[in-house]
């Protein structure tokens, strides 16, 4: 036998095993009750990348990984930069493939994060915009930064229904076909709603019930079950979103 076509008999035998986790419900729930009971420790605050806290979980940043290396992006697009460790991370992916760059949106990115940023061995794959990125005028900067690029877009900022369901209609249709557009902390309609006594997102108001909403207004994307099913514990069920037209 050859190397690929081993490689091949393996991934069909991951397929199968990771088809089977995801209808194992006992282990769907302890992977629910393992990501409630950790989110009150702030357990996904507490890794970093290259030096910046990344503020997501490792099997994500894993899945986008598998992503980035298999779709090989011209630019990876993320509304949300808070610390910068998740944009650093996927421009050290790009840097590692030797082609691409990143761009991060933001309504507010705070001094001494834009310094560490800037500062930072990967800042040259990486430039940022500092507004809202449902505002107008930042749309059409994106959109003229992506024109005639393949995109990976990633949505992690405000978590209201209202304000991912208008990123998704103002940049979900750059993503390029094979590609993917991600939306994190669709979690949150399946956590306790005490979990968010001092934000206006929860439980029928978040990032989940947006994706759905744009699913059902738009037929080009659908949710990647595969990839789901594979993680287990994940800020973004239903939220890996695969461009098939």
């Amino acid at each position: 036998m050859t190397d690929n076509t081993i490689h091949k008999a393996f991934e069909a035998q991951c397929q199968t095993e990771i088809a089977g986790q995801g209808q194992d419900q006992k282990l769907v729930g302890l992977a629910k009750e393992f990501f409630n009971e950790s989110a009150r420790h702030k357990y996904s605050y507490h890794f970093s990348w290259m030096g910046r806290p990344i503020i997501q979980l490792p099997q994500d940043m894993m899945a986008m990984q598998e992503l980035i290396w298999q779709i090989k992006p011209d630019l990876i697009i993320e509304c949300g930069i808070a610390h910068g460790g998740s944009i650093i991370y996927y421009a050290s992916l790009l840097e590692l493939q030797g082609h691409g760059e990143v761009l991060g949106i933001d309504l507010d990115i705070r001094p001494h994060n834009r310094e560490a940023i800037e500062s930072h061995p990967m800042s040259k794959r990486i430039s940022m915009i500092e507004g809202s990125s449902i505002d107008p005028a930042i749309a059409e900067q994106v959109h003229a930064a992506a024109k005639g690029k393949k995109v990976i877009l990633v949505l992690d900022s405000n978590h209201t229904h209202d304000h991912v369901l208008e990123e998704l209609r103002l940049y979900a249709p750059l993503v390029s076909v094979g590609s993917y557009c991600v939306v994190m902390d669709t979690v949150v309609e399946d956590m306790p709603a005490d979990f968010f006594p001092d934000r206006p997102w929860g439980p029928g108001d978040n990032p989940k019930t947006a994706v759905w909403k744009y699913l059902e207004e738009n037929n080009s994307f659908e949710i990647d079950q595969q990839l789901q099913n594979k993680l287990l514990i994940t800020v973004a069920p239903d939220g890996y979103l695969r461009r098939v037209r």
